[in-house]
């Protein structure tokens, strides 16, 4: 059974080629087919071949696209870096981010949100290619869970499609393990938020079993890293709602 923190094939790493057109069986030759039959026939084998020029185009316009983006990814990088500079220089930056995404924060545990504040910096790193994956490195202080400054996730499609990953290990320190969590622990979380604890942040780079299921990853690099600080100022943006909330509320009583 896949962890919870699993779900979509990777979606943009790489677009399967357009099948080709089935080679429809040459009857042209028949000589007792009736005329309409003939015609259907002669009308099939001319969408065939405008059909296989439909693909030769798709198939160019994919390789011309890829090549755009491989480009674009290069100018984007010293903007990425500068970004990065700019965000060491706020606290808690990138804790508080995921613990604001939606989908990143149902995967936290309270244990993991504890650990990521010591988070410093997130790269996401394309390969060359583009399509044959990417890398995520997490940057930590030192920490009281575990001896790493840097952790790192690796996504891999093969030239099958067939997609795989390989990540750091991490070097816990003892009793810090937070992939595996005693029960008791669990309860009590699930007691104080009111839901079931989820496997930990920190379980996705120890599980391998169906890397093309990995929504974290997904998330992270097609969501997160464009532009994390739409996230990060979403408190802000509440409060502001509740502001306004109020301000309403004055006039009407008014």
């Amino acid at each position: 059974m896949a962890p919870k923190w699993q779900s979509a094939l990777l979606p943009q790493s790489k677009k399967p080629k357009s099948a080709p057109s089935p080679k429809l069986e040459d009857k042209s030759a028949s000589p007792g087919l009736p005329k309409g039959e003939k015609e259907q026939q002669e009308a099939n084998e001319h969408i065939d071949e405008v059909q296989n020029e439909i693909d030769r185009l798709n198939e160019q316009a994919s390789e011309e696209i890829l090549k755009v983006e491989q480009k674009y990814n290069k100018l984007r990088q010293p903007f990425f870096q500068k970004r990065s500079e700019l965000i060491s220089k706020i606290p808690d930056f990138w804790v508080t981010t995921f613990v604001t995404h939606p989908q990143v924060s149902a995967l936290l545990g309270e244990e993991d949100e504890e650990a990521l504040h010591y988070l410093t910096r997130v790269e996401v790193i394309e390969f060359e290619d583009i399509k044959s994956g990417y890398r995520i490195n997490f940057y930590f202080d030192e920490n009281p869970y575990f001896e790493n400054k840097v952790l790192s996730k690796e996504f891999h499609l093969n030239e099958s499609g067939d997609p795989s990953s390989k990540s750091t290990e991490i070097k816990w320190k003892s009793g810090k393990d937070l992939t595996k969590r005693s029960s008791q622990a669990q309860n009590k979380a699930s007691r104080k938020r009111q839901h079931e604890e989820p496997e930990s942040f920190f379980t996705c780079f120890t599980d391998h079993s169906d890397a093309g299921a990995d929504e974290l990853g997904e998330v992270i690099k097609d969501d997160i890293w464009p532009n994390p600080l739409q996230y990060y100022l979403v408190p802000d943006m509440d409060d502001e709602e509740g502001e306004a909330e109020d301000d309403d509320d004055d006039d009407e009583e008014e």
